[in-house]
């Protein structure tokens, strides 16, 4: 069978590209070397992430640049672009007439092209057939786009590229050093037996909205949604701790002005503030795989996973919301006030404590 340079690409190596946006400017460049006249083409396609719904993707023949737009989930962050993005886009670089196949199945990713002039029926056919070519790459593509954003819902960026890049066996892990910040809802079980659980539910996303948006925010990642807490990591990527110390101290602020913000809402709903406890502590952790033989949990364990936990349950009898560990505070140079030495439940040396200079927030 003889193919076209362009269709054999598409066959022997269009599955090697990093991703669709390279498919879509190597499938134009291919298709001008086999003499088909472009001015741009566009690539939609679904996206299994849990807030952006679809890509549509632009690429130009004269520059060879791409460029995105993002269609969101219902309640994600931004308004739906519509369905008609890529065509219209289309349209403002050349005016005249856009072509559009579907690559695979009825609802598989769209293909669009223009020309700087109406396309011949010949050149048509050569825009079906690599559309019809396009749909095994663009397949393989999707399955590892899926993968990976299966795992970084579900594991954080960072672990799921560790996952990604190790065998699954239990004896992969390294020890990283990271500030750690260990929050969790107060009264919780008291308010999970007296409200319906979609309200309960509610709550909850509500609250991992402000504490997890304000780790990603500041460069951290959540390891574990633990029940009503959570447990995040700021790793140590330089020589001084310092920088990942002082962006686990400003998440940390971020997130006690966001749920203030959220408990007024609350409060004009006639529904109970939701208060919480955060620690912050600063050492060395296992990050790696755990568990069964069969069935792991990519997690960090460790005294330094501990003592946070530990100090996180101070915050109540001391009366404040957020409480930093000694070894912390000797890292940063942001204000904090000295609270004293405290025994921790099961940590053998008392830890020195400190609190937010600028929090005022008490616990009842």
């Amino acid at each position: 069978m003889q193919l076209s340079p362009t269709l054999a690409w598409l066959l022997d190596a269009a599955s090697d590209c990093r991703g669709a946006d390279h498919l879509l400017a190597e499938l134009g460049a291919h298709l001008v070397a086999d003499d088909v006249p472009l001015a741009a083409g566009a690539l939609t396609l679904e996206v299994p992430h849990p807030l952006i719904a679809k890509r549509t993707l632009l690429w130009r023949a004269d520059s060879g640049q791409v460029i995105e737009a993002l269609g969101f989930a219902p309640g994600g962050l931004a308004p739906d672009p519509p369905d008609d993005a890529g065509r219209r886009w289309l349209r403002d670089i050349a005016g005249g007439a856009v072509h559009e196949d579907v690559a695979g199945r009825s609802d598989g990713p769209l293909l669009g092209w223009i020309g700087p002039r109406p396309f011949t029926a010949d050149e048509i056919e050569q825009l079906r057939q690599a559309a019809r070519f396009a749909a095994t790459p663009l397949a393989l593509l999707a399955a590892r786009a899926t993968l990976r954003a299966t795992l970084d819902a579900y594991l954080g960026t960072r672990s799921a590229e560790r996952v990604l890049a190790a065998p699954l066996r239990r004896d992969r892990g390294e020890t990283i050093q990271a500030a750690l910040l260990y929050a969790d809802l107060r009264n919780f079980t008291s308010l999970s037996e007296t409200t319906p659980p979609a309200d309960v539910i509610a709550a909850l996303d509500a609250w991992f909205d402000r504490i997890a948006g304000a780790v990603h925010a500041f460069g951290g990642e959540v390891l574990k949604f633990i029940g009503d807490g959570v447990l995040a990591i700021f790793p140590v990527l330089e020589a001084s701790p310092r920088r990942a110390c002082d962006a686990a101290l400003r998440a940390a602020s971020a997130a006690e002005a966001g749920m203030v913000y959220l408990n007024k809402e609350r409060r004009a709903q006639g529904l109970p503030p939701l208060l919480f406890g955060a620690a912050l502590h600063l050492g060395e952790m296992l990050w790696g795989n755990i568990g069964a033989a069969n069935r792991l949990d990519f997690t960090a364990i460790g005294p330094a996973v501990n003592l946070a936990s530990r100090l996180e349950g101070l915050c109540k009898p001391l009366g404040r919301t957020v409480l930093v560990s000694g070894a912390l505070a000797a890292e940063t140079e942001m204000p904090l006030v000295a609270l004293g030495s405290h025994e921790l439940r099961g940590i053998a040396a008392p830890c020195e404590v400190f609190a937010l200079a600028e929090s005022q927030a008490r616990i009842s």
